[in-house]
């Protein structure tokens, strides 16, 4: 191949991973910045066991996700079974009593308890009482957090 041959395949090559690059930033969301959510301002969602909260979504300086949503659950409800993901996520409770399973373990637990999952552990939660629970999820992602395997 001639030097001329070679910088023409170069340059083709660039110009066709510009658009790679561009939808690639372009899906890319802002590192969140410090803010303050009030509950009223958050929509409901409502879902097949109760309804849900999303407050936020996305990288911070420091993370490369940061999630927050609220689940309220009706009575005798989970809302999924148990099940195990590759990041970690800390539950803590603020209304009724939830059964939660954590490292095999299974226990009842009411407002202000504190459920940590770690990464690519089986889990569950579900609504133990007679009225609804509802808890705060924050799931959070890292350089270290194992890349998630098709299901």
């Amino acid at each position: 191949m001639t030097k001329r041959e070679i910088t023409f395949v170069c340059i083709t090559v660039l110009i066709m991973c510009i658009p790679l690059a561009i939808i690639a930033h372009k899906d890319r969301q802002p590192p969140l910045s410090s803010a303050i959510y009030d509950w009223n301002d958050i929509k409901v969602e409502p879902t097949k066991t109760g309804e849900k909260r999303q407050f936020l979504q996305a990288p911070t300086p420091t993370l490369d996700e940061l999630e927050l949503h609220v689940t309220t659950l009706n009575p005798g409800e989970a809302p999924h079974p148990p099940h195990q993901h590759p990041d970690e996520e800390l539950i803590i409770v603020k209304e009724g009593i939830v059964e939660s399973t954590a490292n095999g373990i299974t226990k009842r637990v009411g407002p202000g308890s504190v459920i940590f999952q770690a990464s690519n552990q089986l889990h569950g939660i579900r609504n133990v009482g007679n009225t609804r629970a509802v808890y705060h999820v924050i799931k959070w992602k890292t350089e270290k957090t194992p890349k998630a395997t098709g299901k």
